[in-house]
């Protein structure tokens, strides 16, 4: 399946809760690319999805944070500094949609892109010009350091290798986010999240964020290991919840990483489904880090494979449903405001 609409349709749901206001903190956008979940994916497919591009209701997604997709690089000039390209497309795609004339959600109104964070001090040159392409919207970086020796598990295009969080030049990297006020996005397998609570304690004032939930592994060596698998990755979210800089999204549990395969059935997880395999994650992660420290994403396209945007949503709040007005509040829009910094 490449763009699959014709499977995710044949499960469709109404939205839980529509006038709840939500961030969706955490999707990605890209012109020629080859990824299952679409070859393009730009504004227009985006709002499709989120059902705003035409105005078709479902959830009330009201910003958005644009994440790190490789996308629109720039050709020429110092390799460190050709993602500054990405960092400028997001920002014209966020003032496509802050003209109004797409719908009133403000997609990509906080940019997260790359930039190498092994360059250590150096790295600064980098930041600077990315907070130059976009000063109102460019929010941080994420350097991905996903890895294992295991050659049935992907390797990330950022070229990670064992031990990076840990390495002395990599940690200076991040310091001069920390000098700029920015975010460290991190992406790293449930084995290593042990290394992120380490790099999280040598850099107090570093404001870090947790994507896809820990990352907890379900292919390749990890298949059919489930107990194992989780009993860890709680063993890594209790010692990442101790640490007050570090905040968790909630999301990303959906990916072919995950060993649920749902790609392969004869028709995409309900809302319910998705509550019964994967709850537990959100579950424990908000109970560790407290609803001031979690985020919902929907983590699209890629999880386009998986599920359609509505039935993902819902998952989100049938895990919430018994939540304050407070609670959810934070967990579905004012915690990114406040961590982003983004406009109320």
């Amino acid at each position: 399946m490449s763009t699959n609409e014709s499977w995710r349709a044949l499960v469709r749901e109404e939205a839980l809760e529509p006038e709840l206001p939500i961030c969706d903190t955490h999707h990605h956008l890209w012109g020629l690319r080859d990824h299952p979940s679409a070859r393009t994916y730009l504004l227009p497919d985006f709002l499709a999805d989120i059902g705003t591009f035409p105005d078709t209701g479902g959830h009330n997604i009201v910003s958005t944070v644009f994440l790190d997709s490789n996308a629109m690089n720039r050709a020429d000039g110092p390799e460190e500094m050709k993602r500054v390209g990405e960092v400028e497309f997001a920002n014209g795609i966020a003032a496509m949609a802050a003209s109004g004339i797409y719908g009133r959600t403000r997609v990509a109104a906080g940019i997260v892109s790359h930039a190498d964070l092994t360059l250590g001090e150096k790295v600064g040159a980098v930041l600077d010009a990315m907070v130059e392409a976009a000063p109102h919207r460019f929010r941080g970086v994420r350097h991905s350091t996903t890895f294992d020796e295991d050659p049935r598990l992907p390797k990330h295009r950022d070229a990670p290798r064992a031990g990076m969080l840990l390495e002395a030049g990599f940690r200076a990297g991040a310091a001069e986010l920390a000098k700029r006020g920015l975010v460290f996005e991190a992406w790293c397998w449930h084995t290593q999240l042990g290394e992120l609570a380490d790099f999280a304690r040598a850099l107090p004032d570093l404001s870090i964020v947790v994507d896809h939930c820990g990352g907890p592994l379900g292919i390749g060596p990890f298949a059919g290991k489930r107990a194992e698998v989780d009993a860890l990755w709680r063993k890594g979210i209790d010692e990442l919840a101790a640490c007050p800089n570090v905040v968790i999204k909630l999301g990303g549990l959906n990916m072919e990483i995950a060993g649920h395969h749902w790609e392969t059935r004869p028709k995409p997880p309900t809302s319910d489904e998705l509550v019964a395999a994967c709850g537990f994650y959100l579950y424990y992660a908000i109970e560790r880090f407290g609803a001031e420290r979690g985020m919902f994403e929907s983590n699209y396209p890629v999880e386009r494979l998986a599920t359609d945007y509505v039935p993902l949503w819902n998952f989100f709040k049938k895990v919430t449903r018994a939540f304050s007005a407070d609670e959810k509040a934070r967990l579905y829009h004012d915690n990114a405001v406040r961590i982003y910094r983004l406009p109320a």
